[in-house]
C-alpha cells in the first residue's frame, strides 16, 4: 500500500460509493489470491457479480432492465 492508495481511497470515498459497489470493484481488480479472500469473506457478493457479468447489460430480470434500463454511471 502506498500514499497514492491512500489518497485514492479519499477520492473513492467523497464519491460515496455503496459499500457492495467497492467490494464488486474490488474483486474486479484483484489478483488471484486477493480475489480468493473476497470471494470467502463475502460469497453473495462474489455470486452476483458473475451473474450480472453474463448476464445482459447486468440486468437479472427484465424488471431491472425495464427500470434502470436508461440510467448511465
Amino acid at each position: 500500500m502506498s500514499w497514492l492508495d491512500y489518497r485514492s481511497s479519499l477520492i473513492l470515498a467523497a464519491q460515496s460509493p455503496s459499500f457492495y459497489a467497492l467490494i464488486m470493484a474490488a474483486m474486479r481488480q484483484a489478483d488471484t489470491d486477493n480475489l480468493m479472500l473476497l470471494e470467502a469473506a463475502w460469497p453473495l457478493v462474489s455470486a452476483e457479480l458473475r451473474q450480472r457479468y453474463d448476464a445482459p447489460g447486468g440486468f437479472l430480470t427484465e424488471r431491472e432492465a425495464e427500470k434502470f434500463g436508461e440510467y448511465d454511471i
